[in-house]
């Protein structure tokens, strides 16, 4: 799904018009962002929640030439799906 399927769905289902469909989806992930370069989570109750995680640097492996290499710091969002969610994809 993409984020005009997103769009889409919200248009058809509760019957805004496109321009607004986009707009708020739009200023939510905007909201999403902006909570993530802070360093915060974020909870959605009843569908998961994403989190900030801080990697560290670690050795690694060039797969294609064996060769050895560093891999830089960084930090990376991860999701943990509710109870509610996972009984829903199984």
């Amino acid at each position: 799904m993409t984020k005009a399927d997103i769009i889409n769905s919200l248009f058809e289902n509760v019957g805004l018009p496109k321009k607004e469909s986009e707009e708020i989806i739009e200023t939510i992930l905007d909201a999403m962002k902006k909570t993530f370069a802070d360093g915060e989570s974020i909870k959605i109750s009843g569908f998961g929640t994403f989190n900030i995680r801080k990697k560290r640097s670690r050795r690694g492996r060039n797969p294609k030439t064996g060769e050895d290499i560093e891999i830089t710091p960084r930090t990376v969002v991860t999701f943990r799906p509710s109870n509610q969610l996972k009984a829903v994809v199984e």
